[in-house]
């Protein structure tokens, strides 16, 4: 029954947190992050260690849907307009994230005179998953403030195909590093191959859920089946996902990618979406707030500022650079790289393979960079977002 408790603590401090982040007009999503870190562990500790991974299901649910909400901007008229520019600079944004960040590292490791074999590995697997992006704060800051106009349009593209290029590179980065160790049971070839394994498991998986789902909203008619079925594909592409060691956000952003292609009931569903998922959000955003540990930030050193430094310039110069190269609007040139700094789920998941990779200090210091990077960028990063989409006049209303 604590179950019920924490979970009516933390919607509780969601509504009240997410009230005085508009009073001080920061986007709600940081209002929930603070309230979650104040009542979580490292501060007031309301919600036990233990309690928050009891109530890890909430987390997944909630960024199901997130993918489901994100694929379902993903129309095909929309790139037939624009052609390949969000992939374009997706792969510029990631690339040069990871490039920059790995450029910080090797130099703060010759300027230490430590330029050794294994701190290049080190630095190959940490500057690997500075490619990732967390969509889950983008999408709320865009829906809060009700964001349109061709740099939101452009952003809500590249988050969906960013992590699909993070998973990628992170993948050949892991492989290179192994090979310099001459570690791991399977061949280099294998190792670059299987995000790519990953990545089409993923996308299979919700190709045929979103197939099913738009069969099956033409069965139920009704408004309450209908959002019972969404919420039961959603349900079992996580799970079909996880099971086939996929990944869960790409499944779902193909399962809402193929139903708004498909379906002629996308906007009715859409509507009744908006209006079932806040709970599911608040409490995913609070929980992320109360899984935040500030006790690494004591512990990871220069190498931490650098990573987080270095990754942001990888991203608003990437991002520059490819909105240029696809002659994109000024507006994506000059204010996307700004809404691509929040990081959280995927880097964490990342960073927990790179413990598998390289020797238990280092990968415990990479997890311990990452943790902390995330505690930044999720705090900071939807504000940078806000300001970014505001600069480019697509915010209209202060919600």
């Amino acid at each position: 029954m604590y179950a019920l408790l924490y979970a009516g603590i933390i919607i509780a401090t969601g509504l009240l947190f997410g009230k005085v982040a508009k009073y001080l007009k920061l986007p709600n999503v940081t209002g929930y992050l603070v309230g979650g870190l104040l009542i979580g562990p490292s501060v007031l500790n309301l919600i036990p260690e233990n309690s928050i991974d009891s109530l890890e299901i909430v987390s997944t649910v909630a960024l199901g849907f997130i993918a489901f909400s994100i694929g379902n901007e993903m129309k095909l008229v929309y790139f037939k307009r624009v052609g390949a520019t969000p992939i374009v600079i997706a792969l510029f944004e990631s690339l040069f994230a990871v490039l920059v960040t790995l450029l910080g590292t090797l130099l703060y490791f010759t300027l230490k005179g430590n330029l050794t074999v294994e701190n290049f590995r080190f630095a190959l697997v940490l500057s690997a998953i500075a490619a990732a992006t967390a969509p889950a704060a983008t999408l709320m800051v865009v829906r809060q403030y009700k964001a349109k106009g061709k740099l939101t349009e452009t952003l809500m593209s590249v988050v969906a195909i960013d992590d699909s290029v993070a998973i990628v590179l992170f993948g050949i980065f892991v492989a290179i590093a192994n090979a310099l160790g001459n570690v791991g049971s399977q061949s280099i070839l294998m190792q670059i191959l299987n995000p790519f394994i990953e990545i089409v498991v993923s996308l299979l998986i919700g190709l045929i859920f979103g197939i099913l789902l738009t069969l099956g909203t033409r069965w139920f008619t009704g408004r309450g089946n209908r959002i019972s079925l969404v919420i039961t594909f959603i349900f079992l592409t996580i799970f079909l996902a996880d099971y086939f060691h996929g990944s869960t956000l790409l499944a779902c952003m193909m399962l809402g990618a193929v139903f708004a292609n498909i379906s002629s009931k996308q906007e009715e569903i859409n509507g009744l979406i908006y209006f079932v998922t806040p709970p599911v959000f608040i409490m995913f955003f609070v929980l992320s707030g109360a899984e935040l540990n500030l006790e690494v930030l004591g512990v990871v050193g220069l190498i931490g500022i650098v990573y987080v430094i270095f990754r942001v310039i990888g991203k608003i110069f990437g991002a520059w650079f490819g909105g240029r190269v696809m002659k994109a609007e000024p507006v994506i040139q000059k204010y996307l790289g700004f809404a691509l700094i929040p990081q959280a789920g995927v880097a964490i998941g990342l960073s927990l393979i790179a413990t598998q990779v390289l020797n238990p200090e280092m990968g415990s210091q990479i997890r311990a960079i990452i943790l902390s990077a995330t505690l930044i960028y999720e705090l900071v990063g939807p504000v940078i977002t806000k300001i970014a989409l505001k600069k480019a006049g697509e915010i209209s209303i202060e919600a």
